[in-house]
């Protein structure tokens, strides 16, 4: 006589995420070179979640007979990634700069509008005169409309303080709002942003202030559960490669990660610096030398492209994607969101900018913006691909095909953001 066969009951997760049309994994970490833009799509794609982690990944008959879910979200054939990383924002100021805005359309260029007094330097008056409470207060709705687009995890840097007391102040604000959720912050150290006027002519004594005060003070508050960053701004009209140099070697031996800077307007060298000290990144990299396109195909440190600044400063050159994917670099992109130079909340938007003027297909961009963008903050064992023990942080786009990132622009394609297995926003509510 023959037995019945029984089958295991379902398992129970807490969500399911199911009849996705396209599911991009993004599986198998960073993508360097000719790799960029290995999306690991699953057709009618489905994923599980328990405990705020992804538990599998595969198509939605496979996962709804091996599952049972508390809370199920049908993707009812739209498209589902990652929840898309932005490794570079300076979100925390007080102000704006619309004024500025009107001068460089007349034909200021930025660099004449910052020897002004204007530039970085308008921001920081206003932030230095800023409690913690108003800095939180004006940050916070950016953040939540960065979420709205997509972005579940980012970074922010300080910068707009350029004195100890008033670079401490910014620190804590990133902590408290780190704290509120819900999104995953990454907090980065920029003192050496620009130098303030009150050190007009002694460059290298505010140096001296950044290694020797405000770095220190600044590391007794380090993360304990995330990476965090010393940056600084390597260019014409801010601070040398030696000068760079202090600040970093200094910032490491207090316990940052480091970021550079590096050739928005001049390739001074930056970008090799920041190779040699094995920085997770190096930014801007517009007229970033060949030499220094070479490093970054041989070492670790991401080149993270920023198209939404030249595009808010009217300029014609970007990063060069090409070249830096034929040295066989790892390519990320950012929005650089900021009050002087682009004020961009929305990933998708860089995505678009990306496709058009750094020449970028759209898998290669999505690719940037999500897993390699994870690099760039060295979290991609935890955010920027939907793989079994990563946070399940998922963006359900209202679309059919990847494609339309990149395709369409100035609208948001959202339609469901996932935080650590939490809807967090929903365009349906």
């Amino acid at each position: 006589m023959g037995g019945s066969i029984t089958r295991p009951s379902p398992k129970v997760v807490d969500l399911i995420v199911h009849s996705a049309a396209q599911l991009l994994t993004l599986a198998g970490g960073p993508q360097r070179g000719a790799r960029l833009g290995e999306l690991g799509l699953i057709e009618d794609g489905a994923l599980a979640a328990a405990d705020g982690r992804i538990v599998a990944v595969g198509t939605t008959p496979d996962l709804r007979a091996r599952f049972r879910a508390r809370t199920e979200i049908d993707a009812a054939g739209r498209v589902v990634l990652p929840g898309l990383v932005d490794p570079h924002t300076h979100a925390v100021w007080v102000g704006d700069r619309a004024a500025e805005f009107e001068q460089r359309l007349a034909g200021r260029t930025y660099l004449e509008i910052m020897a002004a007094g204007g530039g970085i330097m308008s921001t920081v008056r206003q932030t230095r005169a800023a409690s913690v409470d108003q800095l939180v207060a004006e940050t916070r709705p950016r953040l939540r409309r960065m979420l709205a687009h997509g972005t579940t995890t980012f970074e922010i840097k300080t910068g707009y303080g350029l004195e100890t007391a008033a670079e401490l102040r910014q620190w804590t604000a990133i902590e408290q709002l780190a704290a509120e959720g819900p999104w995953t912050i990454v907090l980065t150290f920029l003192g050496a942003h620009a130098l303030p006027a009150e050190f007009a002519g002694r460059t290298d004594e505010y140096i001296d202030l950044v290694v020797e005060e405000m770095l220190p003070a600044v590391a007794q508050q380090l993360p304990r559960n995330l990476p965090a960053f010393a940056d600084v701004f390597c260019e014409e009209g801010a601070f040398t490669v030696e000068q760079s140099r202090r600040v970093l070697e200094r910032a490491r031996a207090l316990g940052f990660g480091l970021k550079v800077h590096a050739d928005e307007f001049v390739g001074l060298g930056g970008t090799a610096l920041a190779v040699e000290l094995g920085a997770a990144s190096a930014d801007h990299l517009v007229y970033t030398p060949e030499a220094d396109i070479a490093a970054l195909g041989a070492g670790e440190t991401v080149a993270v492209g920023l198209p939404g600044t030249p595009f808010g400063l009217g300029q014609k050159d970007y990063t060069p994607a090409a070249k830096i994917l034929a040295a066989g670099g790892i390519l990320a992109l950012a929005t650089d969101l900021n009050p002087g130079t682009t004020w961009c909340e929305s990933m998708q938007m860089v995505i678009a900018l990306a496709c058009r003027n750094m020449r970028l297909t759209p898998a290669q961009a999505i690719a940037a913006a999500t897993i390699n963008a994870a690099r760039a903050v060295r979290l991609e064992g935890e955010v920027g691909s939907l793989e079994p023990g990563k946070l399940a942080d998922v963006l359900v786009l209202d679309a059919p095909d990847y494609r339309h990132l990149g395709y369409r622009y100035g609208t948001n394609l959202t339609r469901t953001v996932v935080k650590a297995g939490a809807v967090v926003f929903d365009a349906g509510d």
